[in-house]
């Protein structure tokens, strides 16, 4: 049998020409993460030192340790490389085994019998990226860096959210493979549902050592076992699973996983086996016209979906780091939050097994970008060949994952050709469209025909209609961010949302940590230097103009409001699209995650702290929930129903003053079949009358923990006149009480001002008099009612 070797340590990074220590390093790992170790340069998360840093990307670097290949009785040894970022060269005692240029790739060598110094030198990827530009002519993008010249990850460039940290290293595990006869090269899995029974194809390609021999593999799933010849270095052994349980997406059935193992035997010895975990379901992606216009509603096992989705991006900007626990604690926070689709944006990498692994288990879909994003990409030589060869890896190696269902192309290039200039300035020069129309979903047909296949995101399906056409395919709705007000939201009823969003800065805990030292301002330098985006506080602070009084020299008061921006905001967009089902067919917020501590689009802050759009997406992506909507010619409740079982209920709705006194109500009964929506119109008696009036609707559902709950102000927070709040705070087994006097309006419990280690198990609530709320705490070492009162925040009057 094969037998592996890691070659995890005896690593050393030195300087190219050899001058300066040698510093010990890791593999997995990069440079940045072994000069941090050795102490030589600041970390970049923390205050301005990210531009400290910056010189370390443009310098080449040099991995080397000793090598033995030895003999173990096998005929061939092989070094593995599951990942070099990004531009390297490798030697064996100073003989060239072979060079790379692509960080999405394996790479491996035959190095039978050898021994030696082994090195790795990296060219730095600027002057790689610099060489295709001068080779291929210049190409538009969105950042004035060269992302699009490399197949790297394009975000270590920076981004709109993301520090300019271009790295470069042994990325990934590296290792030698002892092996005889023959190894197991690749093994695409074919996985259907053919009447209830589940239909596995294995297709087995193998790389031989010289030997003739005939070869068999031996297949086994579900019990079920199977075999059948390789003709020269190819065969194919099919499996039929009789009654397979179905894999469904959370919140739709369960999760079973089936143990697929081959072996590749020689006359009765086992010389090489392969192993995955593998899930039956089928699925779809509608496109079809209706009377709206183009579809795009994601079907499993005959299910039509609603997505609940995110936008995932690398979750550390040296990815390296990111452990297989990492990956748990965050993809178990979106699953926690309502989450059912994580989608893998193109600006950042393939990720590793383990992330989808536990996506498998958690019965969250993956949609899958290939990596590129925001620019015109040249299609010619060197880049077009690594483009597939990365491709063709890339979908082979993911394609027992039942969890990934979706294909895409690229993020937001056929969108930019048509509205960012690019045209013209292309004048005719290749830019990215023969990948996203031509190579991908050829290699995807070709490879992996049980998934569908998109050519990027936005797209209308077709050049017949504008790519971000709201009302065919996908759409990105970033007009509201960049200048209007979130409320515009409601405005349009797209088909899919697959990006949207609104900033906010990161947990107070996170912004203390990163910014050490600093008087915190929205202003201050560090503050400015952890905001990426393009006017990005101005775009906030316009924001919060729209709504509130600004907070003047008031930082926890602006933080406060920032992050009660974003959650209303996202808010907006989730309820009014969720309640048009099934026309929209799905939301992806922009963005789960950070990858350092910055204030930008993402739930879950750089330090894996939840900000309050978190706690928001929980109720948002709830199975049941309750909005108001007001159409054209109906003011209605929408009682979005998602679930399994159908809603049959009443419905309490309550036109109120902020004073709290109750001026008309009424319970009109409803009823709302599984995964349908019901509206509920308001009796003209109860419709808010002016800025002092709201409506409140409510529902007893025995499912959650607390009634639904749906309000609906007519103004503007800064043209209400609230009463002063009034609450009294106590403590309560692991957590704080809190009861209302008056109206309190979006109370948040910011518990990371508590201690940095403590966490609220909830966001933003509004409390009517009378009414209370407990607010669970975790990691607060010395409670206090009075402490905890300093942590709380909600709406006040401006006058």
């Amino acid at each position: 049998m094969r037998q592996v070797t890691p070659l995890t340590d005896g690593w050393i990074l030195r300087h190219p020409d050899g001058t300066g220590e040698a510093l010990p390093a890791s593999a997995p790992g990069c440079v940045h993460t072994d000069l941090l170790t050795a102490g030589l340069i600041p970390d970049p998360f923390l205050g301005r030192n990210e531009t400290e840093v910056a010189w370390v990307g443009r310098r080449a670097w040099t991995y080397e340790r000793d090598l033995t290949a030895g003999s173990t009785g096998h005929e061939r040894t092989d070094l593995v490389f599951d990942g070099l970022d990004t531009v390297a060269e490798i030697l064996l005692d100073g003989r060239p085994l072979g060079r790379t240029r692509n960080m999405h790739r394996s790479y491996r060598f035959d190095v039978t019998g050898l021994s030696g110094r082994l090195t790795v030198r990296f060219a730095s990827a600027y002057e790689e990226a610099d060489a295709v530009r001068a080779a291929v002519g210049d190409r538009p993008g969105a950042y004035d860096e060269p992302y699009q010249y490399v197949r790297k990850m394009a975000c270590s460039f920076g981004w709109d959210w993301g520090p300019t940290l271009v790295t470069a290293g042994i990325w990934r595990p590296v290792r030698l493979e002892y092996w005889s006869t023959a190894r197991i090269a690749r093994v695409r899995p074919l996985v259907t549902v053919e009447d209830g029974t589940g239909v596995v194809d294995l297709a087995v390609d193998v790389e031989r050592t010289g030997s003739g021999a005939p070869l068999e593999v031996e297949a086994t799933v579900g019990g079920v076992r199977a075999r059948a010849r390789i003709e020269g270095t190819a065969g194919t052994v099919r499996l039929r699973v009789p009654d397979a349980r179905l894999w469904w997406p959370r919140g739709y059935g369960e999760q079973p996983l089936y143990d697929a193992t081959l072996t590749l035997l020689d006359g009765e010895e086992a010389v090489d086996s392969w192993e995955r975990r593998i899930g039956f379901r089928t699925v779809e992606l509608d496109t079809s016209a209706d009377a709206h216009g183009t579809g795009f509603t994601l079907v499993v096992n005959g299910e039509r979906l609603f997505a609940r989705g995110v936008n995932w991006i690398p979750d550390d900007a040296f990815p390296s780091r990111i452990t297989r626990d990492r990956y748990r604690r965050r993809l178990e926070q979106a699953a926690a939050a309502g989450v059912d689709l994580v989608r893998v944006w193109g600006g950042g990498i393939y990720e590793s097994e383990d992330f989808y692994d536990i996506c498998d288990e958690l019965g969250l879909l993956v949609w899958q970008d290939f990596p590129f994003a925001c620019a015109a990409y040249p299609e010619e030589q060197p880049l077009r060949g690594e483009v597939e060869a990365e491709a063709r890896e890339n979908v082979v190696r993911l394609m027992p994952h039942p969890s990934l269902v979706l294909w895409n192309g690229n993020n937001e290039n056929l969108w930019g050709f048509r509205d960012w200039d690019w045209e013209p300035a292309l004048a005719g020069d290749s830019w990215g469209e023969g990948y996203y129309l031509g190579v991908l979903p050829r290699v995807v047909a070709e490879l992996d025909p049980t998934r569908p296949y998109t050519a990027g995101s936005p797209w209308s399906g077709s050049w017949r209609h504008h790519p971000n056409d709201p009302a065919h395919g996908t759409h990105h709705s970033w007009e509201v961010w960049n200048r209007r007000d979130y409320a515009d939201y409601r405005l349009d009823v797209p088909r899919f949302v697959a990006e949207f969003g609104w900033q906010a800065p990161p947990a107070y805990a996170t912004l203390r940590r990163a910014l050490p030292g600093e008087e915190l301002s929205p202003d201050s330098l560090g503050v400015l230097h952890h905001q990426k985006a393009e006017d990005g506080n101005g775009k906030l602070e316009r924001g919060l103009a729209r709504h509130f009084a600004l907070p003047e020299g008031d930082f926890d008061r602006w933080h406060y409001l920032t992050q009660l921006s974003q959650a209303r905001a996202v808010a907006a967009g989730i309820e009014h699209w969720r309640s048009h089902w099934p026309v929209c067919a799905g939301t992806v917020v922009w963005q789960l995650n950070d990858c350092w501590p910055v204030t930008s689009w993402a739930a879950i802050d750089g330090d894996g702290r939840e900000k309050p759009l978190y706690h928001e997406l929980r109720r948002l992506y709830a199975d049941r929930l309750l909005t108001v909507r007001t159409d054209e010619d109906r003011f209605v409740v929408a009682a979005v129903n998602q679930a399994v079982d159908a809603w049959r209920t009443t419905l309490r709705l309550r036109r109120m003053t902020v004073g709290g006194a109750v001026l008309a109500e009424a319970e009109p009964e409803f009823a709302a079949d599984a995964r349908t929506v019901a509206l509920v119109d308001v009796p003209a008696g109860l419709v808010p009358a002016g800025p002092d009036e709201f409506l409140v609707a409510d529902v007893a559902d025995p499912a959650v923990r607390e009634p639904l709950r749906a309000l609906h102000f007519p103004a503007a927070d800064r043209d209400i006149p609230y009463p002063r709040p009034e609450f009294e705070v106590a403590l309560a087994p692991e957590g704080v009480t809190v009861t209302a006097r008056t109206l309190v309006r979006d109370l948040l419990l910011q518990a990371d001002r508590l201690g940095p280690e403590a966490a609220a198990d909830r966001g933003r609530v509004t409390l009517l008099p009378g009414e209370r709320v407990t607010i669970g705490v975790r990691g607060w070492k010395t409670p206090d009612p009075e402490t905890a009162r300093t942590a709380l925040y909600c709406v006040e009057p401006t006058r």
